[in-house]
């Protein structure tokens, strides 16, 4: 099992729809949502494609890497679980397939990231179910 981890955990209003993301986090991978119809790529899953609004979908394997579109360094967490001394840094990243996911970028002080930083997603093992994407700096 993972090392304890003390904050909470993010949960699906549908796991049916999320479970492939999920499954993919712990092999490491990166699945994002794709339309059958249109063939566009989409983050988050959701019932239909926010493009052409067809319910034909499956998922395709992302490359992981990206840029920082936008960040925010927090100092003041919303749950008192996630305050820390150093803070954290909350970031929009654009994958390179197109699509914007929200993470955290990782291994880099604040002051150092910058927009349109090159950036990689690793992942974190936080329970034996549950495996985050996060990001950090090529």
């Amino acid at each position: 099992m993972a090392s304890a981890y003390d904050k909470p955990l993010p949960i699906a209003s549908n796991p049916t729809l999320t479970k492939p993301f999920w499954e993919a986090t712990q092999k490491e991978e990166l699945l994002v949502p794709r339309c059958n119809t249109c063939s566009v790529l989409f983050f988050y899953p959701r019932e239909v494609c926010p493009k052409c609004l067809s319910m034909d979908l499956g998922w395709q394997k992302a490359s992981g890497l990206g840029k920082v579109h936008s960040y925010t360094k927090v100092k003041q967490a919303a749950h008192p679980s996630f305050q820390s001394a150093d803070g954290h840094i909350y970031a929009i990243i654009q994958l390179n397939e197109g699509m914007k996911i929200p993470s955290n970028i990782v291994g880099i002080d604040a002051d150092d990231v910058k927009i349109d930083m090159d950036v990689i997603a690793v992942f974190e093992k936080v329970t034996d179910e549950v495996t985050l994407v996060k990001f950090k700096p090529l």
